[in-house]
């Protein structure tokens, strides 16, 4: 599963210590997550799609539709 969360964070002029921050985890967390190192948890995605203001549907792209 791909996700847009770097395309979505650049756009919404965030970095990713600023994204880390507003979602109470660590710099590294965002960057692995980003980079497909890392499945967040249900939580943290919900909490990334509200700080990047869109949907966990918006946020993650399944490549096996």
């Amino acid at each position: 599963m791909e996700n847009r969360i770097r395309e979505l964070r650049k756009a919404s002029k965030l970095s990713q210590e600023e994204v880390a921050k507003r979602c109470k985890v660590s710099r590294q967390t965002i960057n692995a997550i980003e980079n497909n190192k890392y499945d967040p948890t249900l939580q943290l995605a919900f909490n990334l799609a509200s700080v990047l203001n869109t949907t966990v549907d918006e946020l993650f792209i399944n490549l096996h539709d």
